[in-house]
């Protein structure tokens, strides 16, 4: 059963009267990775006297206004006593416009808070989001909850917000919450990214050793053999009657195997070492490209080597050259000694 929040707050400064009724039409709220350890971070990164942080949440809203996605986040400063609370809002403005001139696709979502709590705080500050001019309005702006206790698992509630009171004042600085749903959304990319982090939460010193292409196939492959057996087994089970059926789940089996494609098996057999032979060819070209630029270093200092060697060995030449002469000319005055008629010997 779901929870119901009503939260009737009065607001630091007098709110605007809104000209006209803010949608709360049913949205659906998909939530990006990056923004949620956005959040995480923030949270991590918190004073310790402090309870709770909160933020901006950004992204895209469909042409109806019923599907958000949230994609991207940033910190707002805000100080939180049990009497009244401070938002830089200036901050909030000046982050708004820059993120604007940085993603002029994503506009203002709502905000965000890493407490499961709402109290009359949360009011006043859902009705700052949800303001004309600067605000969300006419579209509602999205609340999301991150639960953050430490030791506890991390929950995500998210809320949209109606003016509630018997007057135009009252509804002005009243606020009530509305749960709506969520789902937190994530690619191929992501989901591994997400399962190597969680690999490293059992471990001690909290490293995880990054797998090869081949490695996380074998991994994928071993992983939907354990689901096709656990899934044979409940379905053998249920035939011998030593499992209670369920048509929910027979129906989420059968439109999942409705999405399958029909293949042989070995059509399947080859795609999967056609895989193999491309991951091995870019592995033996990201071998080649290696050694090439190796060799290609290797040569460049040799070359320096061989071009000052060669300066040495000419100087050693003329040396010898040198030398020579003189021994030839030695030679020549020891053979003019012997010439010499008579016994007199020529000049040395």
């Amino acid at each position: 059963m779901g929870d119901n929040f009503l939260h009737l707050a009065r607001p630091l400064a007098p709110a605007p009267v809104a000209t006209q009724t803010p949608s709360t039409a049913p949205v659906t709220v998909n939530i990006q990775p990056q923004a949620m350890f956005s959040i995480l971070d923030h949270a991590a990164r918190r004073p310790a006297e402090q309870e709770r942080v909160i933020g901006t949440l950004l992204g895209v809203r469909s042409d109806d206004g019923r599907e958000v996605e949230i994609r991207n986040c940033y910190a707002v400063p805000h100080t939180e006593t049990a009497e009244q609370v401070e938002v830089d809002m200036d901050y909030q403005k000046r982050m708004l416009e820059l993120h604007l001139r940085a993603s002029p696709k994503e506009i203002l979502i709502g905000w965000y808070a890493t407490s499961s709590d709402l109290n009359t705080f949360s009011a006043l500050i859902q009705n700052f989001y949800s303001q004309q001019g600067e605000g969300t309005f006419p579209h509602p702006a999205i609340h999301l909850t991150v639960s953050t206790v430490a030791g506890q698992d991390v929950r995500a509630n998210t809320y949209i917000s109606a003016p509630i009171g018997v007057t135009a004042e009252r509804a002005a600085d009243s606020c009530l919450f509305i749960p709506v749903p969520h789902e937190i959304k994530y690619g191929d990319a992501e989901k591994s990214g997400l399962e190597l982090i969680a690999g490293a939460r059992d471990r001690e010193d909290r490293a995880q050793i990054l797998q090869t292409d081949i490695e996380t196939l074998e991994r994928a492959i071993e992983q939907v053999l354990e689901m096709l057996e656990r899934v044979s087994n409940y379905v053998s089970n249920v035939l011998d009657e030593e499992a209670e059926p369920s048509s929910a789940l027979g129906q989420f089996l059968m439109n999942t195997l409705s999405l399958a494609p029909k293949v042989e098996a070995a059509d399947i057999e080859k795609d999967f070492n056609n895989h193999i032979q491309d991951v091995l060819l870019v592995s033996y070209l990201a071998n080649t490209i290696r050694t090439q630029i190796d060799l290609s270093n290797r040569l460049a200092t040799a070359a320096l080597t061989m071009g000052g060697g060669e300066g040495n060995t000419s100087g050693d030449k003329e040396g010898q050259q040198k030398k020579g002469g003189n021994r030839n000319r030695e030679g020549g005055e020891q053979r003019s000694e012997r010439a010499g008629p008579g016994g007199r010997r020529g000049e040395q």
